[in-house]
Parts: structure tokens; sequence; C-alpha cells
């Protein structure tokens, strides 16, 4: 795993030229590109809120698979949500989630000394639903309507895993 806080994001995203910055992100598409110097462009962090996340890299290759990590981190509050995303059909269903999140919610116990960790999934992602739920996040509850997807409306449940709860060992 390579880690992308928000100094490495901002070198990588004012220094690069576009297929640097798509190779280095893992992006297939220029849309993608666009998006991201939007995201860029609007600020990904804020007083008291950052970011952290690690690129999974094929073993062999280096080629970025896809990220896990906390997309949204309230520093003061000792609390981020976590994320993952798989760049392509391809490398899912390959273990690559299985094997990073562990170690990732360890990284924000131990190191990021997070108390509390959230998850806000789709009801119908059941392949991130049971991820989920295999490194022992307790369901809170259901947001509804919380999210737009291709514009529709969609809820979202909530989980999360509190430091006093996690062991060290998730799956």
């Amino acid at each position: 795993m390579r880690e992308l806080n928000p100094v490495s994001y901002n070198q990588v995203m004012n220094s690069g030229n576009d297929a640097e910055i798509k190779t280095f992100f893992g992006m297939i598409s220029d849309d993608e590109l666009e998006s991201e110097r939007l995201r860029h462009h609007q600020g990904l962090t804020m007083t008291g809120r950052s970011f952290l996340y690690f690129h999974l890299l094929d073993k062999t290759s280096e080629e970025v698979l896809g990220w896990c990590g906390y997309h949204t981190w309230f520093v003061q509050h000792r609390r981020a949500e976590i994320g993952y995303v798989l760049n392509q059909e391809k490398s899912k269903r390959q273990g690559y989630m299985s094997e990073a999140l562990p170690e990732v919610i360890r990284y924000g116990f131990e190191v990021m000394q997070l108390n509390r960790i959230e998850a806000l999934l789709s009801p119908k992602n059941i392949p991130s639903l049971k991820l989920i739920e295999r490194n022992k996040f307790i369901r809170e509850g259901l947001l509804r309507e919380h999210y737009i997807k291709n514009n529709t409306v969609e809820d979202s449940l909530i989980f999360s895993i509190l430091r006093r709860e996690y062991s060290g060992t998730t799956i």
C-alpha cells in the first residue's frame, strides 16, 4: 500500500502532467481526471477535517488497483469515515479489500489514534456489507435518502467500530 495524505495529494496534483496524475491515481478516463481536478480545486481539507488514503498497488506491476482509507477525518474528535474503491471490475472479488481493510483499521486506531471509525454503505452493496461485518463493525442504523447516485436518491446504512471494541485482529 502507498499512503496518500493532503501534502502528497497536492504535490501530485500541482506538479504532475495529465498522464502522470492518471497513472498515480490509477485513473482510466479523462472524465475521472477532470473530476479529481475539480475535487482538488474545491479543496479536500478544511479546518479540523482531513483525509488519509492508501493506494492499493499490484505487488508485481505496482499498478494502482484502488484505494482504502479515511476520506472524512475529524481530527479533533478522533473519528473518521472509512471508504474504499477498486478501480476496475477485474480487481473485484480477488480479496484485495479483505487484505487491506484490517490494516487500514489497525492504522486508524494505532497510528491516527482514532476512537471511532464509521462506514456508510448502500444497503444494496452486499459484498461491502459482508466485508464491514467481517471486520466487526456494528450496524447503527439507516440514513434515509442520504446520497444521490446517478440522479437517484438512495439510503445509507451506518456502521461503526470503536477503539474499545477493536482487538487488533479483525478477520
